[in-house]
């Protein structure tokens, strides 16, 4: 099994301080382009696949309208950024005691026009979501495209995070959040950090 180990451009202590200060914390310039290049591939070939996010066991629900595809086994280029998420777990679960053991995550397609309305991932405790991560995978982003990622920290200020290509967006599952509706295709995997496995 290949050893993954967390990329050398990674400033961990900056990334530990940012959560620990505001909940929430940005990582730049994540993985070599050859990388990208693979993931954006096997994320565009599979496009066919995502389902509508907004209907649960064939409920219609408002709040959001983007497309998804869970990650499994089968999606191999993802498979090495669900690990290298796996070693920042255990640096997490050393500085914050935080106790995840699982990662549970889908790739998702945000169309023109499709945005995620208000929500916590994790809302008052309910489920097994410490942290999530939205790692955007998109070739190009303009500003003017909308899609941002609107997020109340830990001590109650807004950011608006722009979902540039190779950013990785890190905060507490429990604070409040939405993606603004985009206006150009947006690419993204996001992942929760869980303290407990889920079966999907």
């Amino acid at each position: 099994m290949e050893v993954i180990f967390l990329p050398k451009s990674w400033n961990v202590d900056q990334i530990l301080d940012d959560l620990d200060q505001q909940g929430f914390a940005i990582i730049d310039d994540v993985y070599p382009t050859d990388y990208i290049q693979a993931l954006v591939n096997e994320c565009s070939s599979h496009l066919n696949e995502f389902r509508e996010a907004g209907i649960q066991n064939g409920v219609v629900s408002n709040i959001r309208s983007d497309h998804i595809l869970w990650i499994n086994d089968n999606l191999n280029i993802a498979q090495h950024h669900i690990e290298t998420l796996k070693q920042l777990s255990n640096t997490l679960n050393r500085a914050f005691y935080l106790g995840i053991n699982d990662i549970e995550a889908h790739f998702a397609c945000y169309h023109a026009g499709e945005f995620y309305a208000l929500h916590r991932d994790n809302p008052q405790g309910k489920n097994g979501r410490m942290i999530s991560a939205v790692y955007y995978l998109h070739e190009q982003w303009q500003e003017n495209w909308g899609g941002q990622l609107h997020l109340q920290d830990k001590n109650n200020q807004w950011h608006y995070i722009q979902p540039k290509p190779n950013r990785i967006a890190m905060f507490q599952s429990d604070l409040l959040h939405e993606v603004i509706e985009a206006k150009h295709q947006r690419l993204s995997i996001t992942a929760w950090l869980r303290t407990d496995q889920q079966l999907l």
